[in-house]
């Protein structure tokens, strides 16, 4: 096991960095796997430690391939969140072609074509930076991996492209939110940790940023997007703040006015700014808007046995998801359940987990942005299945 250590220290100090790198390392390896290169502070200096523990899925396929393309992949880190979950649920699944819709560092992508040497994988990402890491990632797997600078909500074109008819999916992965990358990059502009331009946008390419959003939206706009986001009590008052002081250049303006116009005494658990940055992220890249018909998308794809599974990171995103994979596991049926149906309602999933599932308390220790996440699984049912409930 090689540590990185400082070539700054020396003597006792040196010795004493050495132990407590290798004891960061070493206690790594009790878990599945691992940040890459994940930096550590020893003694007020800041190492990388060189020897990393990944899943043993993907222990080499996120090792980057080409030298060109070497720092970025260092710089764009991935952690895939519930990754054992992901990869037992698509081993049960038909050999067929696997969609990851939200393809970000291809964390998921390059352990799920390790894991299945037999399948090959079509990724989507609206973000340009992400995909262009994750081509580089995925280079390994030559033909198995198909990659495409797109919205979710395009997989029906996709998969037309593709050659894929219903019916031809094993599984569709979404894992929702804005990724670790985009939070730590400044410029992108959605943390509020961080001054930056606020932009928000996952397709920088294209669309209004968030600056432009809270210019032109009126102060009611504003404050029915805070109230559905979770700004209850103070969803009004920061819009009248908003349009106020507007315009706003960067994130820092806009979490420091949110920081003033919350009571300290208000203030919950995190940053006040919280909830209205991710109003704006949502609002933004209409990202509610679009979820809904790219699950029944992604469904309509699936091929008996296929499963389709969604991260989710906020209520938002999760209620939209399990409403459409309770309707599907119900076909929409109204009568009482206790009684035949008699409404004709064809179910077409089956649920494979009761509620949503968490992280667990490991994986958060080592990656505390999964505390967040909801993971649900849905199952497509064989045509024998399908009929009505008796």
């Amino acid at each position: 096991m090689h540590v990185a250590v400082s070539p700054n220290l020396t003597g006792r100090r040196r010795v004493r960095a050495t132990r407590c790198a290798r004891t960061t390392s070493s206690t790594s390896c009790s878990y599945p796997w691992l940040i890459r290169n994940p930096s550590v502070v020893v003694l007020g200096v800041k190492t990388t430690t060189l020897s990393v523990d990944l899943h043993p899925a993907c222990r080499k396929s996120l090792l980057p391939t080409k030298a060109g393309g070497l720092r970025m992949s260092q710089e764009y880190v991935h952690v895939p969140v519930m990754l054992d979950e992901v990869l037992t649920a698509i081993e049960r699944t038909p050999p067929l072609s696997i969609f990851d819709l939200t393809l970000g560092g291809a964390g998921h992508a390059s352990a799920i074509l390790s894991a299945n040497p037999e399948r090959r994988l079509i990724g989507l990402d609206q973000d340009e930076v992400a995909v262009g890491v994750a081509r580089e990632r995925l280079a390994q797997f030559g033909d198995r991996a198909h990659i495409y600078h797109a919205r979710f909500d395009q997989i029906h074109a996709i998969a037309e492209k593709e050659g894929v008819a219903e019916g031809g999916v094993a599984a569709a992965l979404f894992d929702l939110g804005v990724s670790s990358y985009q939070l730590d990059t400044p410029h992108r502009g959605f943390s509020y940790h961080n001054d930056g331009p606020l932009d928000m946008r996952m397709n920088s390419a294209t669309g209004v940023t968030a600056a432009q959003f809270i210019d032109a939206a009126s102060e009611e706009e504003l404050s029915q997007l805070f109230f559905v986001h979770g700004e209850t009590r103070f969803a009004r008052k920061i819009a009248k703040a908003l349009v106020a002081q507007r315009p706003f250049q960067t994130t820092q303006q806009l979490a420091d006015l949110v920081t003033q116009v919350i009571p300290i005494p208000a203030r919950r658990r995190g940053h006040p700014a919280r909830r209205v940055f991710q109003a704006l992220r949502v609002q933004v890249n209409a990202e509610l808007d679009i979820l809904g018909p790219a699950l029944d998308a992604a469904i309509r794809l699936l091929a008996p046995g296929g499963r389709i599974i969604v991260m989710s990171y906020h209520s938002g995103e999760d209620k939209i998801t399990k409403d459409h994979l309770l309707y599907g596991s119900t076909g929409g049926c109204v009568c009482p359940p206790a009684l035949p149906c008699v409404c004709g309602a064809i179910p077409t999933l089956r649920l494979l987990n009761r509620g949503a599932r968490m992280a667990t308390t490991q994986e958060i220790s080592r990656n505390p942005r999964s505390e967040s996440v909801r993971l649900r699984i849905a199952e497509r049912l064989l045509p024998s299945e399908e009929r009505v409930r008796e």
